[in-house]
């Protein structure tokens, strides 16, 4: 059985909030992330995404973070942009939400003028990233106590 759901860009309070809650039940509710950690700085500018069930419940959301903002986290790089806090509800899990997220952010990216994208993957998530065209590179290192890749993919 499928839900129906669109994903478009966060364009109002309303909209950041839904992520931001989405955040919450997937990041620090179910994974332990403090909430101190969850939200940042970087969310003000970030372009969010958002995946809303056809009756209007949130089922997804992610980030887009460029320009300087994505600089620390890409190395760097302003054709870069950063792809971050990806979170699907549990009831949503499975329904291709995540590569719809990713996709819309990868879109947003390529509408800044951006030639690549960078995420830090939570290492269990490697496969899921893999199938959608990021290799990974450098370490596993630790972020917020759960093991992370870097990974890139070229738009």
């Amino acid at each position: 059985m499928s839900t129906p759901y669109t994903v478009r860009i966060a364009e109002d309070a309303a909209d950041r909030e839904a992520c931001f809650a989405v955040r919450k039940e997937v990041f620090v509710v179910e994974q332990g992330v403090p909430q101190d950690i969850e939200y940042d700085a970087y969310d003000a500018a970030a372009v969010h995404v958002l995946a809303v069930r056809e009756d209007g419940v949130p089922l997804g959301t992610g980030r887009l973070l460029y320009g300087e903002a994505a600089a620390a986290k890409t190395g760097g790089d302003a054709s870069v942009g950063s792809l971050g806090r990806l979170a699907v509800a549990r009831e949503a899990r499975g329904l291709g939400v995540g590569v719809a997220l990713v996709r819309a952010i990868e879109e947003a990216a390529r509408a800044r003028g951006l030639a690549a994208v960078d995420l830090h993957a939570q290492s269990h998530a490697l496969g899921f990233y893999e199938r959608l065209g990021y290799e990974a590179y450098g370490p596993e290192y630790p972020e917020a106590g759960i093991p992370h890749r870097a990974m890139r993919r070229v738009l």
